[in-house]
């Protein structure tokens, strides 16, 4: 009987690691680099803000509508043999966070900004770790005024965020295999949960667009980024297909 391999917090950040690079440059034929995404909407829309929540309504609409992923699976090169459909979430919603830091005026090549794509994904606190790096904050994270943070801290919040996205799909079963093989031109829309994007979606309005972190905590209560009078998705909580195929036809981009 075949061993189970552990999935270990470094695999998890090689996964983050290769998913970065590859949202950043994209994938030919199937998604275009991050500049150029970001700089459609920029230039349809001069507004930044304006901009960001349109694509960021789009995304979402994009990723939680059935079918949207197709043959992601023999694409998306990762160093660690993961589920097809979980290299495919982290990889959209990826592009969805550095596309909005991009819009934002933030560096993608700055290892400090690829760390808070980082945190921004996995949700996680990091307030404790800057302020053990002398940084003055108190419950949220001005990223505007941020000097550069040392590299073992850097190191410390990533090791923070592969244990935390570890732990989470590992209880949903994600990484628990060792041999994975992905069906070419296969249709793969598991994993993506509508609430979740979106509420990824929100921490990058706000940490990118806004210039701020709020701890996990006060995200749960804080309003979602889109809504009715911006053309954004429900804010219910749950996916009105009908509200997500209009975004899509609507969409100038």
């Amino acid at each position: 009987m075949e061993k189970k391999k552990l999935f270990s917090t470094d695999d998890m950040l090689k996964v983050l690691d290769a998913c970065y690079a590859q949202s950043v440059k994209g994938i030919k034929n199937v998604s275009p680099p991050i500049e150029r995404l970001a700089d459609d909407y920029l230039k349809k829309n001069p507004n930044v803000e304006v901009a960001a929540k349109k694509m960021l309504n789009y995304q979402v609409a994009k990723c939680t509508t059935s079918g949207f992923i197709t043959g992601f699976g023999g694409l998306i090169t990762m160093p660690v043999t993961i589920p097809a459909n979980l290299s495919s979430v982290l990889y959209v919603q990826m592009r969805m966070i550095a596309a909005t830091a991009y819009m934002g005026g933030y560096d993608l090549n700055d290892d400090q900004i690829q760390t808070f794509v980082y945190v921004c994904l996995a949700g996680v606190s990091i307030t404790e770790l800057i302020k053990k790096a002398g940084v003055n904050i108190t419950n949220k994270l001005a990223l505007k005024g941020l000097e550069k943070l040392p590299g073992k801290i850097l190191t410390k919040i990533n090791q923070k965020v592969g244990f935390r996205l570890v732990t989470k799909f590992g209880e949903k079963g994600a990484i628990n295999l060792v041999k994975v093989v992905p069906v070419a031109g296969a249709v793969v829309n598991a994993g993506f949960d509508f609430a979740e994007t979106k509420a990824i979606a929100n921490r990058a309005y706000k940490m990118f667009i806004e210039g701020e972190y709020t701890a996990p905590a006060d995200e749960d209560k804080a309003k979602l980024v889109s809504d009715t009078s911006t053309d954004g998705v429900v804010d219910n909580g749950i996916l009105d297909s009908d509200e997500a195929l209009r975004i899509l036809a609507e969409s100038e981009v």
